[in-house]
């Protein structure tokens, strides 16, 4: 053993090749953090100083190779300004350089993952073999950021300018075929042949066949581009990203100027106006939000693996009741991740639109490369439908997903009920209706709670489990794990009209309606609220849900929170409901839809929506965009804070990520209560107060006047 630490370790193998192999201690996956980035720097200096190497393999212990760098050492260096952040990048970026420089050819078998610094590793070896199951990738810019260990100087001189600005601008994980058609990889083997292959290239390096040498020298020298090719190039690919990114995300373009900068020199240049552009990229709001995004993402999944281990089973069996197209992506989710689902309706007509559902999805797959026909097949199979409760015995849980109606949910949930074994857990998928109020028809309640999916289920990621007040830890557990073997990102919520994200939407559709009431213009607030994140404005987002659902919310709202959320107008919904506009499921709302080339809905304006809200509105009247984001975003933060402080929702994080992955709160700017610690709570507290005026839901909780006074954030010193 030449090298041995706790991320690292570096032995001899035969023939003179040294083998050095990542595989930090402690950890399920390996990363850069400070540790491993010394270890390897004493492993390089091992390999250097030892007489007799031929050449280097380099390989993991782990089923991934490196997933990247540890965000959790981003904020203390970051915080610490440019000089901190290029001490975070100094040292591995010498590591690179002198893994490339070696005296020995260099392979590396990249048998899993090698994504970020992962991928960066593998671009300054020589040579690439690649596991057919493995994926590699740049994907900083998720987090804001661009590659900061030679992604944006080596990638373009591996793959061209064209390729590496795509996938480095794009940030997607890229699979063995993409890797092997660009070049960016030599070979891809079955993962059990991979070392071997390495190794058997690495033979062909050391004995001259293969001219290692001239290969490092076009990735240390200027891309060989005329001036006229590279403004080509630069120009439109700059215009592209920068279109597709949009404002609010500049690391994209960053990256693609890192490269644009760069190719006309040499390694060591290059590196360093990476590194200015990653510093300026770090130092942005983006970076921050995103970094605290990506490490609130890690806490959600943590307490969701946490509730996981106390399931006092694993989910094998699940069932739905009530088809259509909320029950059949429900089917086609748990199916497609593997877990058969029974799914019961009491018309075929019901089954039928389930399985059409279902089968439209997994088309998609096939159309696109995802899947082979036969895993189709496979995957339909899982889905059993049924009219009747045959085997219901035998199911692990069940999710009630009828129509939203407290006495048809009543009978549903106590018929099936009697048709499930006594340790049987049911879920109702309501989004509005309290869990406590349908647990009254249950003889069970501690088996009993909510299993909120938001639509399209396939897309959207997140899941609230809503605990009842008779609801049992086991019961959480379980649905928890089914909600992980589904591949959702589950928060547990407590029972309370509206739950979490519905609660906090509505008050933000309340902003809108009294916006309207005050004679701004809808597609005025819809244009203002995209430009601020959102992916669609208020008035688009209530015809996507369904203005009649919308109203019905509303209503429950109204009856829970009547002080707040309780109308004293008519609201702007309430026209579009009463003129039988309900959005996209009809053709009309405050939008009316076409369809496009594709077959989708396309919004177009008319003067349709103005004439029928003209009689409850006030005259016509511009407003500022401050202010129309001031009384949108209020309402749902200071309904937010509520929910915070009763213990709907348990943390900041939580709370965060609810929105983020449920509504499309925009990313960049990290969640609610991160937006509002960027705001500073005595700012906010200000603001807020200029509104008073307009009601309860703008008034800050007595918790918020605190912490105003006290300076006091959500996320504290993090």
């Amino acid at each position: 053993m030449l090298f041995s630490g706790k991320a690292l370790s570096v032995q001899m193998l035969d023939n003179g090749i040294a083998e050095l192999t990542f595989d930090l201690q402690g950890e399920s996956v390996n990363k850069f953090n400070r540790q491993t980035v010394s270890e390897f720097s004493q492993a390089l200096d091992a390999i250097e100083a030892a007489d007799g190497i031929k050449g280097v393999l380099l390989t993991s212990g782990k089923s991934v190779f490196i997933v990247g760098a540890d965000i959790t050492e981003f904020g203390g260096a970051f915080s610490a300004g440019p000089e901190g952040i290029a001490d975070l990048m100094n040292k591995n970026n010498e590591n690179m350089n002198r893994l490339e420089d070696l005296s020995v050819p260099t392979v590396v078998a990249i048998n899993g993952y090698a994504l970020g610094g992962g991928f960066e590793v593998c671009l300054a070896s020589d040579y690439r073999v690649m596991g057919d199951q493995a994926k590699v990738g740049l994907p900083e810019v998720k987090l804001g950021l661009i590659p900061g260990w030679g992604g944006t100087v080596r990638l373009p001189r591996v793959v061209g300018v064209d390729v590496a600005a795509e996938w480095i601008a794009a940030g997607k994980e890229q699979r063995p075929d993409a890797a092997l058609t660009a070049h960016a990889v030599d070979a891809v083997v079955p993962t059990d042949k991979l070392k071997d292959a390495a190794l058997k290239l690495l033979g062909r390096a050391i004995d001259g066949e293969l001219d290692y040498k001239a290969r490092r020298e076009v990735k240390k020298s200027p891309i060989p581009l005329n001036d006229t090719e590279a403004m080509m190039a630069f120009f439109t690919t700059k215009a592209f990203v920068g279109a597709q990114a949009g404002k609010n995300y500049p690391s994209p373009v960053a990256a693609v100027t890192s490269i644009e900068q760069g190719y006309k020199v040499g390694r060591e240049e290059a590196l360093k106006i990476e590194q200015e552009q990653f510093i300026e990229c770090a130092q942005t709001d983006t970076a921050e939000s995103l970094v605290n995004l990506f490490l609130n993402d890690q806490k959600i999944g943590k307490v969701a693996k946490g509730w996981e281990k106390k399931a006092d089973k694993k989910i094998e069996r699940a069932a739905v009741l009530g088809a259509g197209i909320m029950g059949g992506g429900i089917a086609y989710q748990s199916a497609y991740k593997g877990t058969p689902i029974k799914m019961k309706d009491i018309d075929q007509k019901g089954i039928d639109l389930g399985l059409k559902e279902a089968s439209k999805l997994l088309t998609k797959l096939v159309d696109r490369g995802r899947m082979t026909p036969a895993k189709m097949g496979e995957t339909l199979n899982r889905i059993e439908p049924t009219l009747s409760y045959d085997g219901f015995d035998n199911v692990d849980v069940v999710v009630e997903a009828v129509v939203e109606k407290l006495k048809v949910k009543h009978s549903v949930l106590s018929e099936v009920e009697g048709k499930v074994s006594d340790d049987t857990v049911i879920a109702s998928n309501t989004s509005t209706i309290s869990i406590d109020k349908l647990a009254e028809a249950l003889k069970r309640p501690e088996n009993f709670l909510g299993m909120h999916f938001f639509n399209p289920v396939h897309k959207m990621p997140l899941v609230e489990v809503i605990r009842g007040e008779k609801t049992s830890d086991n019961a959480i557990a379980r649905v928890v794990a089914f909600a992980n073997k589904m591949g959702k990102k589950p928060i547990v919520v407590r029972d309370c009209p509206g739950f979490l994200v519905n609660r906090v939407l509505f008050p933000y559709f309340a902003g809108f309606s009294m916006l309207v009431r005050d004679g701004a213009d809808f597609q005025e607030i819809d244009k203002v609220m995209e430009r601020w994140g959102w992916p669609m404005g208020p008035a688009y987002l209530m015809d996507v849900v369904g203005i009649d659902t919308g109203v019905h919310a509303e209503e429950v709202m109204a009856e829970g929170f009547p002080d707040r959320m309780g109308k004293s107008f008519k609201a702007a919904s309430d026209v579009m409901y009463e003129a039988e506009r309900y959005g996209q499921k009809n053709g009309k709302g405050f939008y009316n839809y076409e369809e496009d080339k594709k077959g989708k809905p396309k919004k177009v304006a008319t003067d349709e929506a103005y004439e029928l809200l003209k009689p409850h509105v006030a005259e016509p009247q511009e407003f500022e965009k401050d202010v129309i984001i001031e009384r949108m975003m209020i309402p749902m933060a200071t309904e937010m804070a509520r929910c915070l402080e009763e213990g709907i929702v348990d943390s900041p994080a939580e709370a965060d990520m609810a929105l983020i992955y449920g509504i499309g709160f925009p990313p960049f700017r990290g969640g609610i209560f991160t937006w509002l610690d960027k705001i500073g709570m005595a700012e906010f507290v200000k603001m807020a107060d200029k509104y008073a005026e307009l009601g309860e839901l703008y008034k800050p909780t007595e918790r918020m006047r605190e912490m105003a006074e006290k300076g006091e954030t959500y996320y504290g010193d993090k």
